[in-house]
C-alpha cells in the first residue's frame, strides 16, 4: 500500500487561515478574531518546535549561543 504525500502548500495554508480568521471576525466579532489569532500564533509554535525547527535553549538558558548557529526562521 502506498502512502499519499499529504504536505500543504504555504499557499494553501495561508488561504486556510485567512478564511478562518475571516469567518471568526465575521461571525463572532473582534474578541473571536483575536482570539483565534493568538491560538494560530501558539499552533505554529509549537508546530515548529515539534519539526525541531524553533530552538528554546536560549530562553531556558540552556547551553550556550556558540555551541551552534542559530535557527532559521
Amino acid at each position: 500500500m502506498e502512502l499519499i504525500d499529504m504536505r500543504v502548500s504555504n499557499t494553501v495554508l495561508g488561504l486556510i487561515v485567512g478564511l478562518v480568521l475571516g469567518l471568526a471576525g465575521a461571525f463572532g466579532g473582534f474578541g473571536a478574531f483575536l482570539l483565534v489569532l493568538v491560538l494560530g500564533v501558539v499552533g505554529l509554535l509549537v508546530g515548529r518546535y515539534l519539526d525541531g525547527q524553533l530552538d528554546l535553549d536560549g530562553l531556558t538558558g540552556r547551553g550556550r549561543s556558540g555551541d551552534r548557529p542559530s535557527p532559521r526562521f
